[in-house]
């Protein structure tokens, strides 16, 4: 089986202005291109590869809050579903990675979030899919957004784990905490955790690739939520207190 996996942050209503989800969302481009070269252009999706290739996204704030603007001024009833944007990196085939985001939503009922989901295979693949580079992209997401919860990981584990896919309920390879959520439990010698100063912590499972099929895997996994659902981490997004 061929593992597929993906990157997300996800937090609670936050009703942010237009002005202020280009600024995050600039603020994720600008860290995405010191990731990884195939992390620096992305496009709007169309019909066809070359009408899509046409549509490259302008990725400074001030471009992308005039977008936003306009959206909200065109919609025949009053904001509440924030802004969203769903993008591709203009990659053929091996190559092709997509990034979805969800700002500025107020409703406690649907999360904010942006996911990013890599080549499957290849050589990006390979790149992006190593806990160094892995981290590296959950670091620029927190600190664009401030998210409560996020995490890398496959596919194949989070619906082993999880029926519903609920945000902050299951933990990934590597998974993030907001200090919002409290303090991390004690946890194996072989869990690797780094600080994402000032905002949270990065829980990494195993420095090497993280897989549904290997059991020494997956009980680890268990054992680490064991400890993290006991002490209360793995739950609900919780609505924003300010």
């Amino acid at each position: 089986m061929n593992e597929t996996y993906y990157l997300g942050v996800y937090w609670p209503a936050r009703a942010d202005s237009a002005e202020q989800c280009a600024q995050h969302v600039s603020r994720l481009f600008q860290s995405l291109a010191a990731c990884d070269p195939k992390l620096t252009s992305w496009y709007n999706k169309g019909w066809t590869l070359e009408e899509a290739l046409s549509k490259r996204l302008d990725t400074q704030a001030s471009v992308l809050h005039r977008q936003f603007s306009r959206r909200e001024a065109s919609a025949e009833t009053p904001r509440a579903d924030g802004y969203s944007l769903r993008i591709w990196n203009g990659e053929p085939d091996e190559g092709s990675a997509s990034l979805s985001i969800r700002c500025g939503e107020g409703s406690p009922w649907i999360p904010n979030s942006c996911v990013l989901t890599p080549p499957e295979q290849g050589p990006t693949a390979e790149r992006l899919l190593r806990v160094p580079t892995l981290a590296q992209v959950l670091r620029a997401m927190v600190h664009a957004f401030e998210p409560e919860w996020g995490l890398a990981t496959s596919h194949a584990h989070r619906d082993l784990v999880s029926d519903s896919a609920t945000p902050g309920t299951f933990i990934g390879w590597l998974t993030y905490f907001s200090h919002r959520r409290g303090p991390l439990p004690a946890l194996p010698p072989s869990v690797h955790l780094e600080p994402v100063d000032p905002l949270g912590t990065l829980l990494v499972l195993t420095p090497e690739r993280f897989t549904a099929t290997r059991p020494d895997h997956l009980a680890l996994a268990r054992d680490v939520s064991a400890r993290l659902r006991q002490a209360g981490l793995l739950s609900p997004l919780h609505p924003e207190s300010c």
